[in-house]
């Protein structure tokens, strides 16, 4: 007899990561064939040589005697007073460190903070596109994500009257990923501040993504949703890995702030979740302190003349050096999310287009329609990679494009 297949949940059915998905499996068993492959499907700047700073490296071989321990159940002291202090700085007031989580990455505070929050059927309002794992966190835990509109002919902002349209009593929040991931947009004042004004008369929860806070680039300013949001409840989600280029350190915050009484049970349920995994990984929480409190090397990167700046041009003028694209330029983050040329319509949508640009090309990248849109003509890249790098990059995807123009 033989006995039947262990099935995965079927909740997973619902829960996709193309990022580091079926394609960029195919991509893994092409390098194991010898294949040399340009992989633009993830932000991870270690990989293309962006280092952490050296003084959060000596911070945590400093307190290494010290992290050997769990720690508290929210996170170290220091990391979290320097935490409240950032906030501050930035006007944020009426904080303390009993407001302040330590994760193991944002992804994880993702998680708790929806897990902490919904009950089935719970609705949750995401943007489209989206980083994916909000959508997919939002499933695993019994919610239902609804969509506003984020379209590239606004310059990929939030569409204020469709977004207050899909608001119904079973929405709990309003997630903002600011600045953009994938598109790169950055949300002016004028934006936030009317998210901010349905979020305090629907009484809903504002959940605000900024792991890219202080990647801005030209004349775009990053406002944090804190300084703006005094009457709801408002939860800010950062950490080390991109500002920092710290992302295998796995560090990351999230910071009630706003209508803190309002939030007292939701901050239990954090805190209950929080003692469940114990703690987060310590040795890592020693850098925050010195990566907040010192010089912010991330500027330099992000002004003219930075690699970061330089990259990110290569990358604007590449596509409107093209014959097939069309790109909305990205003020902040480490990517560009590009459409293909009306041309293409019916006749190659983004996965086939990654597929063929990968095994014939050997290019990675991620299909638009994996960040959650309606349609099907873009694809994400990031801008991480050197100019010459990205010279070759967009050669390729001439040559892929052309062969089915």
């Amino acid at each position: 007899m033989i006995n039947p297949p262990i099935n995965s949940s079927k909740i997973l059915q619902d829960v996709c990561y193309e990022i580091r998905g079926s394609i960029a499996n195919h991509a893994l068993e092409l390098e194991k064939q010898g294949y040399e492959i340009i992989s633009l499907n993830i932000g991870n700047p270690g990989l293309f040589g962006f280092r952490t700073p050296e003084t959060m490296r000596l911070a945590m071989i400093a307190n290494l005697d010290h992290a050997e321990p769990y720690c508290d159940r929210k996170g170290i002291f220091p990391a979290r007073e320097a935490v409240v202090m950032q906030q501050q700085n930035r006007g944020v007031s009426d904080l303390s460190v009993e407001e302040v989580f330590i994760g193991n990455g944002v992804s994880e505070l993702i998680d708790m903070s929806l897990r902490a929050l919904l009950n089935p059927g719970d609705e949750i309002l995401v943007p489209s596109p989206d980083y994916p794992l909000w959508s997919a966190a939002t499933v695993l835990n019994g919610g239902k994500a609804v969509y506003y509109r984020c379209a590239s002919d606004n310059g990929f902002l939030p569409d204020l009257d469709q977004l207050e349209s899909v608001i119904t009593s079973k929405t709990k929040a309003i997630v903002v990923i600011n600045p953009n991931n994938p598109s790169g947009a950055v949300y002016n004042q004028k934006t936030l501040e009317a998210i901010v004004e349905l979020v305090e008369r629907h009484n809903l929860v504002l959940l605000s993504d900024e792991i890219y806070d202080q990647m801005v680039y030209d004349d775009a300013e990053f406002i944090p949703m804190a300084t703006l949001a005094k009457n709801c409840v408002c939860l800010t989600f950062s950490g080390l890995s991109k500002i920092y280029r710290a992302c295998g350190y796995r560090v990351g915050w999230a910071v009630f702030s706003g209508d803190i009484e309002r939030a007292s049970h939701y901050m239990q349920g954090m805190t209950k979740l929080s003692a469940l995994r114990l703690c987060s990984n310590v040795p890592g929480q020693w850098a925050v302190q010195t990566a907040l409190g010192g010089i912010q090397s991330i500027k330099s990167l992000v002004q003219p003349g930075g690699r970061l700046y330089n990259s990110r041009q290569a990358v604007i003028d590449n596509a409107a050096a093209s014959k097939y694209l069309h790109l909305e330029r990205p003020l902040g983050a480490m990517y560009a999310f590009l459409r293909l040329d009306e041309r293409f319509n019916g006749k190659l949508d983004d996965y086939a287009f990654a597929r063929d640009l990968l095994e014939n090309h050997h290019v990675l990248i991620a299909p638009g329609s994996s960040f959650n849109t309606p349609y099907n003509d873009h694809f994400r890249i990031t801008t991480l990679p050197d100019t010459d790098t990205i010279d070759i990059v967009f050669d390729r995807i001439e040559e892929c494009l052309g062969q089915h123009s």
